[in-house]
């Protein structure tokens, strides 16, 4: 659609947080969806908001960096593609962290022995103080934020909220009060987006709270997993959501699946996973209970909710904070999300068209497509497959049927 016809439907996106797991699941979905609708291009939207890692697609997408393209970048790590990022550089340890706690421990050590020896206290209570020591982070986000500013620099791109031609909210969550923070909207619009992304992303006990004109900030989802409402306010015609986390499914009894595909009880695999659908039940009982708001607050906004199957035993047994299954785990997401499609077809068929856009049966029913090549594909062959896959995909969306 082009932007100077009146009648094209204003679509925003959404796209809740997850850790890696969760970009990588964002970026495999959106690549299966924009393929598979004709008329929708997600770095056309008119409004993006992003959560956590989601924040980090969305000011990709917001910058003209297509799903395709962040695949190339984030997830195949191409050495042809300009703007190919090495995610194992996420992983790098907070040092600077690290030696500004370790500063303070001389100094805490002394108080807590002087209150247990000196002044009477209880020992447990005396050296409780000793907590101020402790890192609030493992991981630097500086280089999560160093490197998008250099991506968002390039020709074409911004790292300026106030001068990217689509409405583009970050939110993160201010530390010392609990409020959230939508980085975009006036009055917030001149933090640069790179740190806006590294605030909204830095989890605490992971990364350390990101310090912004004298605040400190965390994950944006502490207070709500989408965000949604912020953009709904733009008096959209249809919003996609996508949220990567969801709890488990599970049924011993089902047989339609493999051994390896299903999980009896969760119980058995310890704290970890009981941990993990804790959280994950959390967060989706908030998105939940936000949507059914949303039918009542904004009844003329049609909705699209793209997720994981519950019963998907692999994206819930899947490090959310591991980068070393990301290809496998992007193709799971991408043919995962093209057997949603086609399950969904007759209802959200009607949906799209409402707003012009057609669901591609065509490319839905063609069992060649992947989102990625074989382990070891050379670089020209992979260059060669996207081109047929492009080539196939336009002469499907531009048949005398579509």
């Amino acid at each position: 659609m082009k932007p100077e016809d009146k009648t094209a439907p204003r679509i925003g996106l959404a796209l809740a947080g997850g850790g890696p797991l969760g970009a990588i699941y964002e970026i495999g979905a959106l690549c299966a969806l924009e393929e598979a609708i004709d008329g929708l291009s997600f770095t056309e939207c008119d409004g993006f908001i992003g959560v956590s890692a989601g924040g980090f697609i969305a000011a990709g997408l917001a910058n003209g960096i297509s799903p395709r393209d962040l695949c190339a970048a984030f997830i195949e790590n191409r050495d042809y593609s300009p703007d190919s990022f090495d995610p194992a550089e996420l992983l790098r340890p907070a040092w600077a962290e690290y030696r500004s706690r370790l500063k303070l421990l001389p100094k805490l050590l002394f108080r807590a022995s002087w209150a247990a020896l000196v002044q009477g206290r209880s020992v447990l209570g005396s050296f409780e103080r000793l907590g101020a020591a402790l890192p609030t982070g493992l991981l630097s986000g500086e280089i999560l934020a160093a490197q998008l500013k250099l991506l968002f620099s390039r020709p074409g791109r911004s790292n300026d909220f106030r001068q990217l031609t689509k409405r583009l909210v970050l939110v993160a969550t201010d530390l010392d009060s609990g409020e959230a923070t939508p980085f975009g909207l006036p009055g917030w619009d001149h933090i640069p987006i790179s740190q806006a992304v590294q605030a909204s992303a830095a989890l605490p006990g992971l990364f350390p709270p990101v310090s912004i004109e004298g605040r400190h900030y965390v994950d944006g989802a502490l207070k709500k997993t989408l965000h949604a409402s912020v953009l709904l306010q733009e008096g959209l015609d249809l919003l996609i959501c996508l949220n990567p986390l969801v709890p488990y499914e599970s049924d011993p009894a089902d047989s339609t699946r493999t051994k390896r595909a299903r999980i009896p009880h969760l119980v058995d695999g310890g704290l970890p996973l009981v941990l993990s659908q804790t959280f994950r039940s959390l967060i989706h009982s908030r998105l939940e209970l936000g949507f059914k708001r949303y039918e009542h607050s904004h009844p003329e906004t049609d909705i699209l909710l793209f997720e994981p199957d519950h019963r998907d035993a692999e994206m819930f047994l899947a490090n959310t904070f591991s980068y070393s299954q990301r290809h496998h785990l992007a193709e799971h997401a991408y043919q995962s999300t093209r057997a949603a499609l086609k399950q969904r077809a007759p209802h959200l068929g009607k949906q799209l068209a409402r707003h012009g856009l057609r669901l591609n049966t065509e490319v839905l029913d063609d069992p060649s497509l992947r989102l990625l090549g074989e382990p070891g594909e050379h670089r020209m062959a992979a260059a060669l497959r996207d081109l047929r896959r492009t080539l196939k995909t336009l002469q499907s969306k531009h048949s005398p049927t579509s």
